[in-house]
């Protein structure tokens, strides 16, 4: 049976939970493992089986965030569009989990054109500042949505 301890703040769009999950483990496969669930109506939900952030040990682990509007759910139209409203969407998740970008400690973006790399840049740098996160730039073949731009990260608390 899985138990569910949810906390949410009336009115803010905010929700954290806490859930146990399953790690294996050789002397218990069952042990289970608690993580907090970070959930906002101030970015999208999510379009599969995952969750928006989950946090443990006092760091957050943030979901590909596309260029989709939370509320309608509609893709911008293109690469600097999507770009800010996917960058819009971290910060929203960040914000939920009472955190900043100057919290980042690494962020994976995913483009499906590298030669889209210095409009991301550009777009990037307005939201973190030095020092920067690490960071990695990956082409994809095909981004969720036929999205041009994803963005995920890793922040501590």
């Amino acid at each position: 049976m899985t138990r569910l301890a949810a906390r949410a703040a009336l009115g803010t769009g905010l929700a954290l939970a806490t859930l146990p999950a399953y790690a294996e483990s050789n002397s218990n496969p069952t042990r289970r493992l608690s993580m907090n669930i970070i959930q906002t109506d101030q970015a999208p939900a999510a379009i599969g089986p995952y969750s928006q952030a989950v946090s443990r040990n006092g760091l957050l682990f943030i979901s590909g965030q596309l260029g989709l509007d939370p509320a309608s759910g509609e893709m911008a139209d293109g690469t600097e569009a999507q770009t800010r409203r996917a960058l819009r969407n971290l910060v929203a998740i960040l914000d939920a989990a009472g955190l900043t970008p100057a919290h980042v400690l690494k962020a994976t973006i995913y483009v499906a054109d590298m030669d889209d790399f210095a409009l991301v840049n550009r777009l990037y740098a307005e939201v973190f500042q030095p020092p920067f996160p690490a960071r990695e730039v990956v082409q994809a073949a095909r981004l969720p949505r036929d999205g041009r731009v994803e963005i995920s990260a890793i922040a501590a608390e």
